[in-house]
């Protein structure tokens, strides 16, 4: 365990931070950990909830799961929209927003796939990607295009690293 806190933990939650971060409970991240490898081969998936801030620090309460019907559950992770509005739900009875998203590779690295960055979708949201082999956690915030931006560069927005704090 103690080398699963170093490898996906910059420094300490009470620390300075510039930049984004997002922020989770231990016992928010051995919940999804203990998902990722039960759901090996396939990639598992859900939704964070806590109070939302677009350029600061998100803190996770809570994570909600979501069953994979991707059709290449392997590689792909995809929550059924029905299934995504009733976790939506429970956030807004329980006074939570969504901070953003989580799944894992089990065979890949824990940052963002080029399907990953094709399927992003929540501005400002965390996704929070755990790879198995080797065990590491990554989160990254997506960031849309700017209008400014050249649109061949950067057509729909790119994930930025942010930082990840346990507690």
């Amino acid at each position: 365990m103690d080398r699963e806190r170093r490898r996906s933990s910059d420094e300490p939650v009470d620390a300075a931070v510039s930049g984004p971060a997002l922020v989770v409970p231990d016992a928010v991240r051995d919940a999804i950990l203990e998902r990722a490898r039960a759901g090996r081969p396939h990639e598992v998936c859900g939704v964070l909830g806590g109070p939302f801030d677009p350029d600061g620090r998100n803190r996770v309460r809570s994570q909600y799961p979501a069953e994979n019907v991707a059709d290449r559950p392997r590689t792909r992770y995809r929550i059924d929209p029905e299934e995504q509005f009733q976790i939506f739900e429970q956030l807004e009875e329980r006074g939570e927003e969504i901070v953003g998203f989580y799944h894992s590779h089990p065979r890949g690295p824990a940052e963002p796939s080029e399907t990953d960055v094709t399927e992003a979708t929540w501005p400002e949201r965390s996704y929070l990607i755990v790879s198995l082999e080797p065990l590491e956690i990554g989160s990254w915030r997506w960031r849309p295009a700017d209008a400014g931006n050249d649109a061949s560069s950067e057509p729909r927005g790119r994930f930025e690293r942010e930082r990840l704090l346990l507690e």
